[in-house]
């Protein structure tokens, strides 16, 4: 009986480690935006961790000592607020080039074409897009490192302090199997609400 019993409890108990983890689930999307915000918040930290890391694969290793040190020296920024608008705006783009299995970021001023269509007028929006990668963290990373992207401008937006807000909208994509697309938008209109997810 007693084995009965302390079978029972320690499945009762494994059932208490699982439910924080299940509460805790959340979206691609999410995560990635999570991920993103872990970068601003605590740059030396996110620094440390790809100092320790292997390059992922076809990373420029140039390109990952350069964001180390950027990252070493960069202060906190505050996190970027989610914004179901925006995300709308990222869905259309990842929908449209996934299914076609295009890239880029589309004609000179669609961003703005796709934010104003979610009511968002932005003094300032930006894109970054990952293909490629279904983690989360290799979606950031790969942004972050920004290889073989002059100007590192895909960090340079992670790390701007004119974006307080971003959408996210990830997806399968015909050439590469999946991508991201990360909208940025600051400069909004002071009392117009956002719409959380």
């Amino acid at each position: 009986m007693r084995s009965y019993r302390r079978a029972g409890l320690a499945f009762a108990g494994l059932l208490l480690l699982a439910l924080p983890q299940v509460a805790a689930a959340q979206t691609l999307e999410e995560a990635v935006l999570d991920e993103i915000n872990y970068v601003r918040t605590n740059p030396q930290a996110y620094a440390e961790e790809l100092r320790r890391s292997d390059p992922l694969y076809g990373e420029d290793t140039a390109a990952l000592h350069e964001a180390v040190a950027e990252l070493q020296r960069q202060r906190p920024l505050p996190p970027l607020g989610a914004d179901g608008r925006i995300d709308d705006a990222a869905r259309d783009h990842a929908s449209a080039q996934g299914s076609r299995g295009s890239v880029g970021h589309g004609a000179t001023g669609s961003l703005g074409q796709r934010l104003r269509k979610y009511g968002v007028h932005a003094g300032m929006s930006a894109e970054n897009i990952s293909y490629g990668y279904e983690d989360p963290r290799d979606v950031v990373r790969q942004l972050v490192v920004d290889s073989r992207v002059p100007g590192r401008g895909h960090r340079r937006n992670i790390l701007s302090t004119g974006y307080n807000a971003a959408g996210v909208a990830c997806g399968g994509h015909r050439s590469y199997g999946s991508m991201c697309v990360i909208d940025f938008a600051g400069g909004m209109p002071e009392g117009v609400a956002r719409a959380a997810r």
